[in-house]
């Protein structure tokens, strides 16, 4: 690192935590005096502040990772497996410490962040097979003597960005397979919720991870274009809100970078009539609130057809009601938003819906809570009849709002999912096997769930949407995650035959 790097801001007040940067394997303050604050969202108050980088600071750290990335790129496949699999049982052995630090920043409830945890942890086992993974191919005499093969190296040092939602997992979509690939990585993650990725960083080095191949630059939009724009930054991660996914995705490429950038959602449930109304609305009401529905996969929108359509609302009411909200610590079921600014923006379309027409079905503002009267509550709410042309149903909402629109049958419902400006993920409901059969080939969008809310893939499939939730064509994770941090060398061999001349040692023959 350069010796500018070694240059400490002025120190903060004696009772107030600040969160470092991580870089050369060690917490380190960076130049910048700039720092924001890290919220509580149950209890409402700031619980420490992070600092922000400069851009000189991103500059150092990146520094730090190429000179890194020159060895670990040279590291056997063996160690680097070695590598991920000690961090694969740290993690797993101190998941619940991790999980006390996500709902501390996040507000998820603690059953939520342990899930979180335990997606990341598939896709480190998934990239504990990089040996399988990084095999090439061979074509033999593909002309006379010539030999044809190819060869998967690392791209050097990459960059992630990463949202506040997920701040272990989406984190884990990318790193552990970036660095089962040979690469070093800069993970700038949110700021809102940033004590994960210094723990993360920790349990590397602890498994082994050389000083240098994992860093964590902490701060605002500064960070994020100073990894965008630095010229030893050979890809990009992003995951976030679809503006600033086109935002990264337009300037990382126009700057010749890899980049793969995950944005928005507005995702859909179709429900036929012929499903199971108990099941349907269970899984609404998970799909809808579950992580306070700040997640890009949340179900916001149930297409219900007419004839089932007040049955399932009355379901989906109901099983609300039996809902707990709350600090994420006492068991309750769900938690705080993740900021004041948020919890009134995502409240604001309540406001919004009902003054377009919609019925307001449950209120989620002023619910009930266990939990400190300045967190950032709001309840799970319920909009019925939420006209297409409002707001609430167009834009991504981002919390636990709910909105039922009725169809007349399968084909209105398939329109309104194509028709949208996203697509992410969505589900169809139904017992009718044809049905969900055409559903899944002739739906727009890049995950579909039968009968099932969510459809996050597997670790060793793929994640990604179409059209506005995804800019590029590197899903994440799963074989295009592997394909991202790689790049492949095409080489043409010939080899002159031993009988072409020179010294034989084989028994001699008579003429």
């Amino acid at each position: 690192m350069a010796d500018t790097a070694l240059t400490a801001p002025p120190a903060a007040a004696s009772d107030t935590v600040v969160l470092d940067h991580w870089v050369d394997g060690a917490p380190w303050p960076g130049s910048s005096d700039r720092t924001g604050p890290v919220f509580d969202p149950a209890r409402g108050v700031v619980q420490k502040e992070v600092r922000f980088a400069s851009t000189q600071d991103v500059a150092d750290a990146v520094a730090s990772a190429s000179r890194a990335a020159a060895v670990w790129g040279d590291t056997s496949i063996s160690k680097r497996t070695q590598v991920l699999f000690a961090f694969r049982e740290l993690v797993n052995a101190r998941k619940d410490e991790l999980a006390a630090i996500l709902t501390s920043e996040h507000g998820k409830v603690t059953s939520d962040a342990l899930g979180e945890i335990a997606r990341g942890l598939e896709v480190i086992e998934f990239a504990c097979g990089v040996g399988t993974l990084n095999k090439g191919a061979y074509s033999e005499n593909v002309s006379t003597g010539v030999d044809v093969y190819t060869l998967r190296q690392p791209l050097g040092v990459v960059g992630i960005i990463s949202p506040f939602n997920f701040p272990a997992m989406v984190p884990m979509w990318f790193f552990p397979l970036a660095l089962a690939a040979g690469n070093a990585v800069v993970l700038k993650p949110s700021e809102k919720d940033p004590s994960a990725a210094n723990w993360m960083a920790a349990r590397l080095k602890e498994a082994g991870l050389p000083d240098g191949v994992f860093s964590v630059v902490h701060g605002d939009k500064t960070a994020v274009d100073a990894l965008l724009e630095h010229p030893d930054v050979r890809a990009i991660s992003f995951v976030g809100s679809t503006p600033i996914a086109r935002y990264v995705y337009e300037t990382g490429t126009r700057l010749g970078k890899r980049v793969q950038a995950l944005g928005g959602a507005k995702n859909h449930m179709l429900v036929l009539p012929d499903a199971d109304l108990d099941l349907t609305a269970d899984a609404a009401v998970n799909a809808g609130f579950g992580s306070a529905g700040e997640r890009c996969m949340a179900v916001s929108v149930v297409l219900a057809v007419d004839t089932v359509a007040d049955a399932l609302i009355e379901k989906v009411r109901e099983r609300m009601g039996r809902l707990t909200i709350g600090d994420g610590t006492r068991g309750t079921d769900m938690g705080p938003l993740i900021t004041a600014a948020h919890r009134d923006k995502v409240a604001s379309y309540i406001d919004v819906a009902s003054g377009d027409g919609a019925d307001v079905v449950v209120d989620g503002r002023g619910a009930a809570v266990d939990g400190d009267a300045d967190g950032f509550w709001l309840g799970p709410t319920l909009l019925d009849r939420v006209p297409t042309a409002s707001a609430a149903y167009r834009e991504e909402i981002f919390g636990p709002v709910l909105s039922v629109i009725r169809v007349a049958g399968y084909e209105e419902g398939l329109e309104m999912i194509n028709s949208g400006a996203f697509g992410n993920g969505t589900a169809i409901f139904t017992n009718d096997g044809g049905a969900a059969r055409r559903f899944q080939h002739e739906v727009q969008v890049g995950m579909i769930g039968v009968n099932v809310p969510i459809p996050v893939p597997v670790a060793y499939h793929s994640f990604g949407g179409w059209k506005a939730s995804l800019f590029g064509d590197a899903k994440a994770y799963g074989t295009h995650g592997f394909d991202f941090f790689t790049q492949e060398k095409a080489v043409t061999s010939r080899w002159l035959d031993p009988s072409h001349g020179g010294l034989n040692l084989g028994f001699p023959q008579h003429e």
